[in-house]
């Protein structure tokens, strides 16, 4: 059995930091499940930027808000590394990848998708995609998930959505209260790092550890808050004006915006 590393790694600089967002957003596959077991095995255990703790952490705030929990934690962890470039970095690098592995994929599934080879080329890599999602969900999972009460919790919502078929939102609602309750009730059983198991795994000191200081770009400001809201709702607010402006509401332009502006305000849980 291998000891941890006693000492914290170096300080890392913006070009090494883009350069493995880059590398992510090429190795990123399994859709979030994925995503996530990836930058936990590259950040927490081999490069240690972050540590167990604060990783886990981060991917609940994440897995409770609308949009992609796994692009959210690589933003977050960028922007808490190299403050706002850091963060749009991260985030981007996270999507572009793919998205031209996306557009590559597609235009030989046009061109050559009725041929025998690549039908049962994208046919066979279908049951891999599913075994890496498992596989990531049991990574992730095992982590989070540190005692007996935490894993009937997670039985209970996954027979609330799969098998009752409860809206997503009521679900994490229910958990919140139970987590609320049972925090008074036990709170041995759900306290943060409490436990035992492998979430109590160490991989050595790590760059932002479970007491490194919170930054002064990560200390909460009004201001600063009203700030990015503000520059936010402008991102949004002038291409759907443009649109709605240039091509009038109806258009599908206008109305495939319009739509995934409420697919990001409504999706919740990732994959």
């Amino acid at each position: 059995m291998t000891t941890p590393d006693t000492s914290p790694p170096p300080a890392i600089s913006f070009f090494q930091a883009f350069r493995f967002w880059l590398k992510l957003g090429f190795i990123s596959f399994g859709g979030p499940a994925g995503q996530i077991a990836i930058m936990h095995q590259e950040l927490v255990e081999n490069r240690r930027w972050i540590s167990e703790r604060r990783f886990l952490h981060a991917l609940n705030y994440c897995m409770v808000l609308p949009g992609p929990e796994a692009q959210q934690l690589a933003t977050y962890i960028g922007w808490l590394m190299h403050r706002s470039w850091g963060g749009i970095v991260a985030g981007a690098l996270f999507v572009l990848p793919s998205l031209l592995i996306l557009i590559l994929l597609s235009w030989i599934y046009i061109a050559f998708g009725n041929l025998p080879l690549v039908a049962g080329l994208f046919y066979g890599i279908k049951p891999a995609v599913t075994a890496i999602v498992a596989q990531a969900a049991h990574r992730i999972g095992s982590r989070a998930l540190k005692n007996n009460v935490l894993w009937a919790v997670a039985a209970a919502a996954f027979v609330a959505i799969f098998a009752l078929n409860l809206p997503f939102p009521l679900i994490v609602a229910g958990a919140a209260l139970i987590g609320y309750v049972g925090g008074r009730i036990a709170p041995d059983q759900f306290k943060t790092g409490g436990g035992h198991g492998k979430a109590n795994t160490s991989f050595g000191p790590a760059l932002i550890d479970d007491h490194t200081p919170t930054p002064e770009h990560a200390r909460f400001k009004w201001w600063r808050l009203v700030q990015v809201a503000a520059v936010g709702a402008l991102l949004w607010l002038i291409p759907m004006a443009l649109l709605a402006g240039g091509f009038g509401w109806d258009h599908t332009l206008t109305q495939l915006g319009w739509f995934f502006t409420k697919a990001a305000l409504l999706t919740f849980g990732g994959a």
